[in-house]
């Protein structure tokens, strides 16, 4: 699916959708825990959809209706599973530890780059455990054996999807276990929202230092949980909010998140001002912006595609370091973000693990190939209010991985609806 915007004035108010990242974790918790569980989660996408999938092939029996998930838990896990995670990495990194914790053998079918985007150090270590892997990039990729407790160690430099998964499987396990992680730990917050949303199910966890364990269960657990609103999706119409002259405001979001991507708020305020926080909202609208000189993507690498257009659109220079990671994303996002703003007329360039990005204050316009990968998609979507020519984004239908809802959303925001088939001036080529 390709679609052209050209000459979008977006302004008003749009609800967060609910948190992929939170979702996630609260299927998984859900389906290990003892009790059934209804989650409020008003949307789903792709990736939400495939965990779901897993976990009824584990033996969960899990629905949705009426914005509502009802999650009755794995009871008894079966003995051999074939596991359709499609391109949800989390799905797979999140489900390896916890079916070698229920002890099932399970094929993992994957596509898009999943399968050549690395396992290690986690497979490693899961080996010490007593975990049997098919070959790496096999796919399916085979996971047998029984996973043994005690201490995991290996480099917290990697993904914190890896701990997530092992704290969540831990809570099955027959043997006390702990994790440790060595060296500098990247994405933080996202294993602080893994233990957070455990405890919510009744799971607690414990953390000293670099070293985090699961100590038992509380008979407290709630049965019913709203997800969060997600900063990562919101991120897009904040800045949509930084291009606008009215404003655009996002509804829906805890300040108090534990997403490491709610940084988003206060890095567009450092690129330009004028926030607006209420009790129900929060969001921008257009000011001048003025380059900012050095940004750590360490812990907010989903953030990185939205920031390069508002960098570009700012004054000045804008070096997002520490993006090693983003190589290993739906794309090589180093060098889609790159090849996405010279697109469209920006200069960005990638110097070892950075982009730099030299902002001229305003964008062409142009083609973007959105290489299958979502964020670049939107990204480019909302570049296209500040291009001076129209935007075309090929393979546009890659929101549906996170937000499905996405070009719907960004027509209310603009007063005209998105669609493939139409082709009026000021909508869709």
């Amino acid at each position: 699916m390709n679609i052209t915007l050209r000459s979008l004035k977006p302004c008003g108010l749009i609800a967060a959708i609910p948190s992929k990242s939170h979702v996630h974790r609260l299927l998984i918790a859900a389906a290990l825990s003892d009790h059934e569980t209804v989650i409020k989660c008003e949307r789903t996408n792709d990736d939400i959809d495939a965990t779901v999938r897993c976990l009824n092939s584990l033996g969960a029996h899990i629905a949705f209706g009426e914005g509502m998930f009802s999650v009755q838990p794995i009871r008894t896990p079966i003995d051999e599973a074939v596991l359709d995670v499609g391109e949800s990495g989390s799905t797979l990194r999140f489900l390896v530890p916890v079916v070698s914790a229920l002890g099932v053998t399970a094929h993992f079918l994957m596509k898009g780059r999943l399968p050549a985007r690395p396992l290690s150090p986690l497979r490693e270590s899961m080996e010490a455990h007593g975990v049997r892997f098919s070959d790496a990039g096999s796919n399916p990729l085979t996971v047998s054996g029984k996973m043994r407790g005690g201490n995991f160690t290996f480099d917290g430099g990697i993904s914190s999807q890896f701990t997530t998964g092992l704290l969540l499987a831990m809570s099955r396990l027959d043997e006390p276990a702990s994790i440790t992680l060595t060296g500098k730990i990247e994405s933080r917050p996202y294993i602080d929202l893994t233990c957070k949303t455990m405890r919510t199910l009744g799971i607690r966890t414990e953390t000293c230092e670099n070293t985090y364990t699961v100590t038992g269960r509380s008979s407290h657990a709630p049965s019913f949980i709203t997800a969060e609103g997600d900063w990562s999706n919101a991120a897009f119409m904040l800045a949509l909010g930084a291009f606008s002259e009215e404003g655009v405001y996002v509804s829906g979001l805890d300040f108090n998140s534990s997403q490491g991507d709610r940084a988003i708020f206060d890095l567009i305020d450092r690129f330009q001002g004028n926030a607006r926080i209420s009790s129900e909202s929060c969001g921008f609208r257009n000011g001048t912006k003025t380059a900012v000189p050095s940004i750590n993507a360490a812990d907010i690498p989903d953030l990185v595609p939205i920031l390069s257009v508002i960098a570009a659109s700012a004054s000045g220079t804008t070096v997002i370091e520490n993006c090693r990671r983003l190589r290993l994303k739906e794309s090589d996002r180093i060098a889609s973000v790159c090849a996405m703003i010279n697109s469209l007329g920006g200069n960005a360039e990638a110097v070892g693990d950075s982009i730099v990005i030299y902002g001229t204050g305003f964008l062409r316009g142009g083609t973007v190939e959105s290489v299958n990968d979502h964020r670049i998609a939107m990204a480019a979507a909302i570049a296209s209010v500040i291009c001076t020519d129209p935007v075309t984004i090929i393979g546009a239908e890659a929101v549906k991985k996170s937000y499905p809802a996405f070009f719907d959303d960004l027509g209310k925001l603009c007063g005209q609806k998105i669609t493939p088939e139409t082709k009026t001036e000021g909508e869709v080529k």
